[in-house]
């Protein structure tokens, strides 16, 4: 037999084999997919809580710049709202007011002004009984809502 015109056959082996089969990829994909789902399902909430934090931040920034818009008021004026409310839980008309959001929330921020007992000089640990002249108490809520900043404003700041 004459080697010179004989065909060399090459056999490969299945250990030389590279690659992935199409059930190997398929088997992959459908893995992977299966794995996604509940991924994605653990971030909904995240998304949700986002929206959430958008919210409360938009309506602590509404709070401070109220209380601010407060404590720039002559202490004259301020002493009056104490006056005319008569009471720490009644808010005051003077400064209460409506915000309307641009995406159509509205919300009523309160505004609660009262004279207040910064030494305590009557020993009742009551901050609003035997109150000290020159010293009031201001407290901006938002109605509904837990969200509160208060502060002290004296006459002689």
């Amino acid at each position: 037999m004459n080697n010179r015109n004989a065909e060399c056959v090459v056999r490969i082996s299945p250990i030389h084999v590279r690659g992935f089969s199409h059930i190997e990829v398929l088997i992959a994909v459908i893995l992977i997919m299966i794995a996604l789902v509940p991924a994605m399902d653990a971030l909904i909430p995240g998304m949700a809580g986002s929206s959430i934090h958008e919210s409360i931040a938009e309506d602590h920034y509404r709070l401070t710049g109220k209380l601010e818009q407060v404590l720039v008021e002559p202490f004259g004026r301020l002493n009056s709202a104490a006056n005319a409310a008569g009471s720490p839980t009644t808010p005051t008309t003077a400064f209460s007011d409506d915000v309307t959001y641009l995406d159509g929330r509205q919300i009523k921020r309160n505004v609660f002004i009262a004279r207040y007992d910064g030494d305590n000089a009557d020993a009742d640990d009551d901050p609003f009984t035997g109150t000290d002249d020159g010293l009031l108490w201001v407290r901006v809520a938002i109605e509904g809502t837990g969200m509160r900043i208060e502060s002290l404003v004296s006459e002689f700041d």
